[in-house]
C-alpha cells in the first residue's frame, strides 16, 4: 500500500510534463499564461492536497488506510483529474459548458474528500494536533466556493466584475484552499522535514490562529465581490497577522537545525515567496484599477505559481517520497540522494532566476532567464523517478540480503549500512549537507550566463552598442557625436505621444516604446528597425544605432498609420531627401508579419484593383453556405434566447478564385455567421479575442450604449455584449475598431435577421452580404496573403473585389438551385464600407420588396393598396438591408448580379439555376 501511494503521485508528474510543454510552446496555445498557473494550482497541488492531507490526518487520527480507503481514494482523485482536465480544455476553447462540467467534478471530488475527513475525525479517540484536520476540512470548504468564482470568470464579465471575482477567486483558491492546508501541515511536517523538535507551542498557536485566518478570508472575498478594494486589503491584512501569530511555532525549529537539504530550504523559499507575493497582491489590489490588476495579474501568477506552489510541492514531495516508501534509513538515503542532488544549484536558479525575471530587464533576457528557471523547475522530475526507483532497489536489496543471511550487496557496503543504521537510532539518518556553496555559485553562473545571452541577442534593448552596428556610419560622411539619446515616446489614441523628435546627425538614438492604448497592440518601425507587438503598458527599446538622416516611422498594424499613427525623427546636419533609414538602410518592410506590407510602401501610388485578378480556371477551395434556417418556432408568446460565441481570428482565405488575403474573421469564414430570432427576442454575444490586435463588434440590431459593449479588447480577452430585438429587419453587425473601414472591409461583418411578424415560410430563403475586398499585392498564394490594404480603403479607391458573402464569384461556381413554381426570399445586405448595392436578377422580377424595416411591395401591392406592381431592383446603401422574393416560371440560369455594373465584373455576381 505504502509503494502504491508514492507512485500514485506520478499524477503529478502527469500535469507537470504538461506544463513544461506548455510552456515551451506557449506562443502557439491559446491562453497559455491562464493555463499554466492552473496546472499548477489545479493540477499539480490539488492533486497533492487530496494526497498528502490525506495520508497526514489518517497518521495523525491513527486511522488505519485499508484496502477500501485506498480504493476510495483512487476514485476522489480520478474524478479530480477527469474534472481538471474538462477546465483545461474547456476554458482555451472557450466552451462554457465544459468547464462548468469541470468545476462540478473538482468540486465534488474535494467535497468527498473533506466528508471522510469528517467522518475519520469523529471515529478517531482524542489525541494532539486535530486541529490540524479542521485545516484540512476548512481548506477544503474554500475550494468548491473558489472553484465557482473561477466558473463565473470563464462565463466573461464586464471589467469591473472580472476584477471583483478575480481577486475572490486568487485569494480563495491561495490563501483558503491551499494556505490553510500548509499551514495546518507545517505544524507538525516543518519540525520533521528538519530532523528536529517541535517548538511546544505549536499545537495551541494553530488552534488560535485559525479563526483568524478565517474571518481574515472572510472580510478579503466581501471587500472584493462589493468592491471595497481597501476593505480586502485589510482582509489580508488580518490574514498576515494571524501567519505571523502562527509562525512563531516554525522559528524554534528552524534555529535548532536550519534547513540542510533540498526538502527544507525549498519549503522555506516557498514560504518566503508566499510573504512576497501576498504584498505584491495587495499593492495591487489596493493601487490598480479594474484592467490594469487584470493585465498584472499574470505576472502576479507567475511569481505564486513558480515562488510559492511550485517550490513548496517540489520541496514536500523531496522528503515524502522516499519516506512513504518505507524500509528504514537506508531506504530513505537511497531516494534522498537523488531528490537532493544539485540542490544548491537548483535553488539558486529558482530563485535568483524568478528574482532577476521579475526586474525590469530586457525580453530576451527575460526569454533566457525562464528557460534556466523551468530547467531547475523540471530536474525535479526525471530526479523524483531515479529516487523512488533507488529507494526500490535498496529495499529489493535489502530483503535479498536477509534471504542470503545478511550479507550485504552493491548497493550500499557493510559499514555503510551499519553507520547509517546507528545514526537511524539516533534520530539522525545519513543524509549528506546537500547545500554548498559551489552548488549555489554554479546557479548564480547560470542566471548570470542567461541573462548574458538575452543582452547578446538584443544589446539595443539593454542599451548596448551591437557588434559592427557603428560600421553602418563606415559609409557616410557622418561622424559620430559620442551623445546617446534617449527618446521616451508611448502609443495612445491611435497617434505617438511625441510624435516627432529632432537630433543632431551622428547621434546614437534609442527610442523606448510604451504602449499606453488599453484595447490595442501597437508598434514602431523606423527604417529597417521594427518593435514586437506591444499590449497595454509594455515597453521595448529601438536602437536605430547612429543616425545620419531624418526618418519617418509608424505603427505598422494594419490601418494605424491612416489614423495617424506616424512618427518623425528630424536629423539635422545630415542629407535629405533619399528616404533612407538607419545607417543608410532604405526605409521598406521585409517582415511579413508585421501586419503586412503596409509598412515602407506607399500604397497610395497604385490603386489595389490593379494589383491582381481571379483565375477564372480556379475552383475555389471552399464556398460560403448561403442557405438560412428559419427562424424558432414559437407560440407567439415566447421569447428566445439566443447565446452566441464569435472568435475573433486572422486566417487566410480566399476571396476570389486562386486569390488569398489575411481575413479578419468572425468563426474564421468569409462573413460572420447569419443570427436570426424574432421581435423581443434576446441575444447574448460572447466575443473572443483570438487575432493580434484589437477588435471589437457593434450590433445594429441593438439599442444598447455602445460605451462598454462595444469597446475595443486586446488580444486574448473577450466580452459579453447582451441585446434584445425590438424591431424587425436585416441588421448589419461588425467591428467598430478604428479604422472602422479596414476591419469591415477585412473581413468582419455580419448579418442579424429579425422576422417581420406574420412572415410566410418560402421554398428557400438565401442571404447575401456585399462586401469589398481591398488587396495588398496579387495574393496569388495562401503564404503570401496580406491583410487588408487600409490605405486604400481610406483614399476611397476602387476596390479590388466587390463580393457576396466574402468570396468574388463564389456562386457562379456553386449556384443558387431551386424549382420552377418554387417561392425564394433573398435576404441582403450591404456591409460595405463604401460602395452601394442595386440587387438584381436578370431575367426576372420581385413581388415582393422588403427595405429598412417595412415593406414597399408585398406579393404586388403597394403601400397604397395598388396590385399588380412589380420590382426590378433593391437599391441599398452602405449598413442598409431588407429582403425581395419571387417565382421563376421558366428553366433557366438566371444572373443574380450587383446592378452597378463596374461591381458586378470586381466578383458581385452568381447564378440562380432553376430546374423542372
Amino acid at each position: 500500500m505504502r509503494r502504491r501511494r508514492g507512485w500514485r503521485d506520478f499524477a503529478v508528474v502527469a500535469w507537470a510534463g504538461m506544463a513544461v510543454i506548455v510552456s515551451l510552446a506557449h506562443v502557439w496555445i491559446p491562453s497559455a499564461s491562464w493555463l499554466l498557473i492552473h496546472l499548477v494550482g489545479l493540477g499539480i497541488i490539488t492533486h497533492s492536497i487530496m494526497v498528502w492531507s490525506a495520508y497526514f490526518a489518517s497518521t495523525l487520527l491513527k486511522v488505519r488506510a485499508d484496502e477500501n480507503a485506498v480504493a476510495q481514494q483512487n476514485r476522489r482523485l480520478g474524478l479530480l483529474a477527469l474534472g481538471s482536465l474538462a477546465v483545461f480544455v474547456g476554458v482555451p476553447s472557450v466552451q462554457w459548458w465544459l468547464v462548468a462540467v469541470g468545476v462540478v467534478a473538482v468540486s465534488a471530488a474535494v467535497i468527498w474528500h473533506a466528508a471522510t475527513l469528517i467522518r475519520d475525525l469523529k471515529r478517531a479517540l482524542p489525541m494532539r494536533f486535530r486541529v490540524v484536520v479542521r485545516y484540512y476540512i476548512a481548506a477544503a470548504a474554500c475550494m468548491p466556493i473558489g472553484a465557482g468564482f473561477g466558473a463565473a470568470l470563464a462565463w466573461g464579465l464586464g471589467d469591473t466584475w472580472h476584477s471583483r471575482l478575480l481577486i475572490a477567486h486568487t485569494m480563495t483558491m491561495l490563501l483558503g484552499w491551499v494556505g490553510l492546508t500548509v499551514v495546518g501541515t507545517l505544524v507538525t511536517f516543518w519540525p520533521t522535514v528538519l530532523r528536529t523538535r517541535m517548538d511546544p507551542r505549536a499545537e495551541l498557536l494553530a488552534k488560535q490562529s485559525l479563526p483568524v485566518l478565517l474571518t481574515a478570508l472572510a472580510v478579503v472575498l466581501t471587500g472584493a465581490l462589493l468592491g471595497w478594494r481597501p476593505v480586502a486589503v485589510v482582509g489580508l491584512g488580518l490574514y498576515a497577522i494571524g501567519l505571523a501569530w502562527w509562525a512563531r511555532s516554525l522559528i524554534a525549529p528552524m534555529l535548532q537545525r536550519p534547513p540542510r537539504e533540498f526538502a527544507s530550504a525549498s519549503i522555506a523559499a516557498a514560504i518566503v515567496w508566499f510573504c512576497i507575493a501576498g504584498l505584491a497582491t495587495g499593492w495591487a489590489v489596493l493601487r490598480l484599477d479594474d484592467v490594469s490588476l487584470a493585465d498584472a495579474y499574470p505576472k502576479l501568477g507567475g511569481v505564486w505559481a513558480v515562488g510559492f506552489l511550485l517550490q513548496l510541492v517540489t520541496g514536500a514531495m523531496s522528503y515524502l517520497l522516499p519516506s512513504v516508501l518505507g524500509g528504514g534509513p537506508r531506504v530513505l538515503k537511497a531516494g534522498a540522494a537523488w531528490l537532493d542532488r544539485y540542490a544548491g544549484a537548483r535553488l539558486t536558479v529558482i530563485n535568483l532566476g524568478l528574482a532577476v525575471w521579475l526586474l525590469p530587464i530586457p525580453s530576451w533576457a527575460k526569454v533566457a532567464v525562464s528557460v534556466v528557471v523551468l530547467a531547475g523547475l523540471a530536474s525535479f522530475l526525471p530526479l523524483m523517478v531515479l529516487g523512488i526507483k533507488a529507494a526500490v532497489q535498496e529495499r529489493k536489496a535489502m530483503a535479498q540480503e536477509k534471504a542470503d543471511g545478511g550479507r550485504p550487496h552493491a548497493v550500499a557496503d557493510r559499514a555503510g549500512a551499519a553507520a547509517a543504521g546507528a545514526r537511524a537510532k539516533a534520530g539522525q539518518p545519513d543524509l549528506p549537507r546537500s547545500l554548498t556553496g559551489s552548488g549555489a555559485l554554479a546557479g548564480v553562473a547560470a542566471v548570470v550566463l542567461a541573462v548574458t545571452v538575452g543582452i547578446g541577442v538584443d544589446p539595443g534593448a539593454a542599451g548596448l552598442q551591437a557588434v559592427g552596428r557603428s560600421s553602418n556610419t563606415s559609409d557616410t560622411d557622418v561622424a559620430p557625436t559620442g551623445e546617446t539619446v534617449r527618446l521616451q515616446v508611448d502609443a495612445v489614441n491611435m497617434s505617438f505621444t511625441p510624435n516627432t523628435a529632432t537630433v543632431t546627425a551622428g547621434d546614437h538614438v534609442i527610442i523606448e516604446l510604451t504602449n499606453q492604448d488599453e484595447a490595442n497592440v501597437h508598434d514602431l518601425q523606423m527604417g529597417s528597425e521594427r518593435t514586437q507587438r506591444l499590449r497595454y503598458q509594455e515597453s521595448e527599446e529601438l536602437d536605430l544605432g547612429v543616425v545620419r538622416e531624418s526618418i519617418e516611422g509608424w505603427c505598422t498594424v494594419a490601418g494605424h498609420r491612416q489614423m495617424g499613427m506616424v512618427f518623425n525623427l528630424n536629423v539635422q546636419g545630415g542629407p535629405e531627401g533619399d528616404g533612407a533609414g538607419a545607417g543608410g538602410v532604405a526605409a521598406q518592410n521585409t517582415d511579413p508579419s508585421a501586419g503586412g506590407s503596409m509598412a515602407g510602401m506607399d500604397h497610395g501610388a497604385q490603386a489595389s484593383g490593379s494589383q491582381a485578378a481571379a483565375d477564372p480556371e480556379a475552383e475555389l477551395s471552399d464556398v460560403v453556405n448561403p442557405g438560412l434556417e428559419p427562424a424558432e418556432v414559437t407560440d407567439g408568446t415566447e421569447k428566445a434566447d439566443h447565446e452566441v460565441t464569435l472568435e475573433v481570428t486572422e486566417v487566410p482565405l480566399e476571396v476570389a478564385p486562386g486569390v488569398w488575403q489575411q481575413r479578419w474573421t468572425f468563426n474564421g469564414s468569409g462573413v460572420g455567421p447569419t443570427l436570426r430570432g424574432k421581435v423581443g427576442d434576446t441575444f447574448e454575444v460572447t466575443l473572443v479575442n483570438n487575432g493580434s490586435m484589437g477588435h471589437s463588434v457593434d450590433f445594429h440590431a441593438g439599442e444598447v450604449a455602445p460605451d462598454d459593449n462595444m469597446r475595443t479588447i486586446p488580444p486574448g480577452e473577450k466580452l459579453v455584449y447582451r441585446f434584445t430585438a425590438n424591431r424587425s429587419g436585416i441588421w448589419m453587425y461588425h467591428c467598430s475598431t478604428m479604422p472602422m473601414s479596414a476591419h469591415i472591409s477585412g473581413g468582419m461583418h455580419g448579418a442579424v435577421i429579425i422576422d417581420p411578424e406574420g412572415l410566410p415560410e418560402v421554398d428557400h430563403e438565401y442571404v447575401l452580404v456585399q462586401s469589398e475586398v481591398y488587396l495588398d499585392g496579387d495574393g496569388a498564394r495562401e503564404e503570401d496573403a496580406n491583410p487588408v490594404n487600409a490605405a486604400a480603403v481610406a483614399e476611397g479607391q476602387e476596390p479590388t473585389f466587390v463580393v457576396f458573402n466574402g468570396v468574388a464569384n463564389q456562386y457562379d461556381q456553386e449556384p443558387f438551385k431551386v424549382k420552377v413554381g418554387e417561392r425564394v426570399r433573398f435576404w441582403v445586405l450591404d456591409a460595405g464600407p463604401n460602395r452601394p448595392f442595386s440587387f438584381h436578377i436578370v431575367g426576372d422580377q420581385f413581388d415582393t420588396v422588403y427595405k429598412e424595416g417595412g415593406y414597399q411591395l408585398r406579393d404586388g401591392t403597394d403601400a397604397f393598396g395598388e396590385s399588380g406592381g412589380g420590382s426590378q431592383a433593391l437599391g441599398l446603401e452602405a449598413a442598409q438591408g431588407g429582403f425581395v422574393e419571387l417565382e421563376f416560371d421558366e428553366a433557366g440560369n438566371y444572373p443574380v448580379v450587383n446592378h452597378v455594373m463596374t461591381d458586378a465584373e470586381r466578383g458581385a455576381h452568381g447564378v440562380v439555376e432553376v430546374t423542372e
